[in-house]
């Protein structure tokens, strides 16, 4: 894996209404502290852009020379109405104020407020929701939910169905459930219960010559033919997007099987971590699709800040077992800064200005393609989350490598991008980035691009 340099490099000077880079990039006033992270921590929590943050507001990041950054990170899709939000800071501050910093899962009023919110601004059938601490945590609850709501239907229907290539955690069960074979190397074991069916990637369904609904039919019956009773499937695991290339289900794909669920009696889950919260320029990713899940579990965006994860569902799957609860879940600073974060998202409409401000992306994006075609080949997205899929010209394969330099090369620009580790520039900014900072930031990728061409 190509390593970013913690070399100082003289890099030109910039001072723009959106970002200040006045040192050699890495800043070395930082290389002390990065290198003590290195030898502290283990390597991978210190694989990201070699950026030392000091301070987070909005949608910039500084550094404690007065470098700043315009983000494209979000931190990997946490900060959706931006970092340090005045509101969410007020009420974390008042409950610290007000000496309540954890309360087990006894109640509170501010984790009833709390779900409250959530619910009336979710659909009527999603009724109740359990409020964790991280993603992964609401992934594995929803696994149980699923399992011991079919057990209770029929003893044998316990299995659970997700897709090829998904990302759900990192924990065992998320990881047994995720589609990425090298990320569960370590478990050795395949549960015998949990099945994947093949993504329906675009390029798959041209060389298929297929549409979405058709390729779920033909999905489900090699499925059936390779072993498995589909009558004793509990339900289905689906990201609303492949997180690696922003790639979203065809709409007839998910409706189809939406349907093959209410005939089957089996339930339709959404992993909404990364989706959720007005990322896709709506609330939840999966409404793109014109159909209701049956439950879904949220993180990273909930709070805009702390850790915070929640299971939103029917009150029948989510009452299923009397003994999820969890210590941290609903901890008051939590939910005080997620009921900060939901008001501002739908204070300042910002759901409705991620899927304007996607409309920008799209038109930046696509001047690439037409200017470097063989290189920048496809591009996916919608919203505030894009992909550009950057390949070899001669091997076609995915460039890695060169993604990797693309994005060490803007950041001595004065842009702060996710490592993706697929080659895949990804876009994640803030939802409430001004147009011309975004636009500003797309063109230093471009640039950095260019450069290294």
């Amino acid at each position: 894996m190509y390593e970013f340099s913690l070399t100082p490099v003289n890099v030109d000077k910039i001072a723009t209404k959106y970002r200040n880079i006045n040192t050699p990039i890495p800043n070395p006033a930082t290389i002390p502290i990065i290198q003590e992270c290195l030898s502290l921590e283990p390597l991978s929590m210190n694989d990201q852009l070699p950026v030392v943050w000091d301070r987070a507001s909005g949608y910039q990041v500084f550094d404690s020379s007065g470098n700043c950054w315009i983000d494209f990170t979000s931190t990997i899709f946490v900060a959706n109405v931006g970092h340090s939000h005045p509101k969410i800071c007020s009420a974390i501050i008042d409950t610290v104020n007000h000496q309540l910093l954890n309360a087990y899962y006894y109640q509170t009023e501010l984790r009833a407020k709390l779900c409250k919110l959530i619910l009336d601004i979710t659909e009527k059938q999603l009724n109740k929701v359990l409020l964790l601490s991280t993603g992964s945590e609401a992934t594995e609850a929803a696994l149980k939910m699923l399992r011991l709501y079919g057990s209770k239907i029929n003893q044998n229907k316990t299995i659970v169905v997700g897709f090829e290539g998904s990302f759900h955690g990192k924990t065992m069960g998320s990881q047994t459930l995720g589609g990425k074979p090298s990320g569960k190397k370590w478990i050795k074991y395949n549960h015998p219960e949990i099945f994947h069916l093949p993504y329906p990637y675009p390029w798959v369904l041209k060389e298929k010559n297929m549409t979405g609904a058709e390729f779920f039919e033909y999905s489900m019956k090699n499925l059936e033919q390779s072993g498995v009773d589909l009558s004793n499937i509990a339900g289905f695991y689906a990201e609303p997007y492949q997180g690696w290339c922003a790639v979203f289900f065809p709409k007839d794909y998910m409706q189809a099987l939406r349907q093959w669920c209410d005939l089957n009696n089996s339930l339709l889950g959404f992993d909404e971590v990364q989706a959720g919260f007005g990322r896709t320029g709506k609330l939840f990713g999966y409404q793109h699709f014109d159909i209701t899940p049956d439950i879904i579990w949220c993180g990273k965006a909930i709070s805009s800040s702390l850790p915070v994860s929640a299971v939103i569902g029917r009150s029948e799957i989510i009452d299923i077992d009397p003994s999820l609860n969890s210590t941290h879940g609903g901890n008051p600073l939590g939910a005080a800064a997620a009921y900060a974060a939901i008001t501002a998202l739908l204070e300042e409409d910002l759901i409705n200005e991620a899927a304007r401000k996607g409309n920008i992306i799209e038109k930046e994006l696509y001047k690439w393609q037409s200017e470097m075609p063989g290189i920048v080949c496809e591009i996916f997205g919608t919203g505030m989350v894009w992909a550009v899929l950057i390949r070899n010209p001669i091997t076609k394969e995915l460039d890695i490598d060169l993604v990797d330099r693309i994005i060490e090369k803007a950041m001595q620009k004065g842009l702060l991008s996710i490592r993706t580790c697929c080659g895949t520039i990804k876009l994640g900014p803030p939802l409430s980035i001004d147009d011309e900072a975004l636009i500003e930031g797309i063109g230093i990728l471009k640039e950095s691009l260019s450069e290294l061409l």
